[in-house]
């Protein structure tokens, strides 16, 4: 069953989300803060619109940068009037913002399912995320045909906070990853061993994530000098990590190996290596 689905945030997977709904027969209507960014969804045939078309879709995606952003955008969703319809909330969270944008969305009159996604655009436009999903049942039954031309899999987690819990829990391997890769590489310094001939060993041993076995040439060709535009880049690695040591710290729980991670990714950026990929983290420490 299509629909008009309205979609908040329009940056790599906002755009990602677009293309893959119009894809799948949807009629998908986007809204940006900075109206520039909406020409790639624009011309792969989403509609532009102002809040009120974006408050009158019956599903309302957001894909935006942080809880301020999403509070923001959901306050002007609620003075426009957003009773009966379903927010479907995708940005990553830390829990208790999560829960206090549901409570906000209830407020307003509105179904609220949290729902961050793992993977990124290339999935994205496949319908191959992984869903992880957080809010009441009757807003997950409402959001699962939409979400389902998304994702691969979507796991009903409990809470809103709960999802954000997962997310975070997800991503912080990958955020210390490429730190460890680049550590794994220095150890063959003067071998003589080439690049793709060891990554690709790497990702062919019990090793291998599945991040160095979907992205084996982007870590080869930036570890060969050339780095590589990041989907999921080294300055979302770090938004993501600074996240997980937040939580972390307020209830107690001792994340070692991440906070050791932080300086490493802080220095990447402190590169200008922000936007490229993680392997761009693994060449500095490989290298250095």
């Amino acid at each position: 069953m299509t629909q008009d689905i309205g979609i908040a945030g329009t940056g790599r997977m906002g755009t990602a989300f677009a293309r893959r709904l119009i894809e799948t027969g949807h009629v998908v209507r986007v809204w940006n803060r900075s109206p520039f960014r909406l020409a790639a969804a624009v011309e792969a045939g989403a509609v532009a619109t102002d809040m009120a078309g974006l408050a009158a879709c019956p599903t309302i995606l957001l894909s935006l940068t942080d809880a301020a952003a999403s509070g923001a955008v959901l306050d002007q969703l609620a003075a426009a009037g957003i009773a009966g319809r379903l927010v479907v909330e995708m940005t990553t969270l830390l829990p208790a913002e999560a829960d206090a944008l549901a409570a906000r969305a209830a407020a307003a009159g509105a179904e609220f399912l949290h729902c961050p996604v793992g993977g990124t655009v290339a999935p994205a436009l496949k319908g191959q995320l992984l869903g992880l999903a957080g809010g009441d049942a009757a807003a997950f039954d409402r959001a699962l045909p939409v979400l389902n031309h998304l994702c691969r899999r979507v796991a009903h987690l409990g809470s809103a906070g709960a999802a954000a819990r997962m997310k975070l829990a997800i991503n912080l391997p990958l955020a210390t990853y490429w730190q460890t890769l680049g550590e794994s590489l220095a150890l063959l310094r003067g071998a003589g061993v080439p690049h793709d001939l060891a990554v690709s060993l790497i990702a062919d041993s019990s090793a291998g994530p599945t991040v160095l076995k979907t992205r084996a040439q982007v870590v080869v060709d930036t570890l060969n000098g050339t780095d590589q535009p990041g989907t999921f880049d080294i300055a979302g690695l770090m938004k993501d990590l600074r996240l997980a040591l937040t939580l972390a710290e307020a209830e107690g729980a001792q994340l070692t190996l991440a906070r050791a991670a932080a300086p490493r990714l802080q220095a990447a950026l402190d590169a200008g290596l922000g936007r490229f990929d993680g392997a761009s983290l693994t060449r500095l420490t490989a290298t250095g």
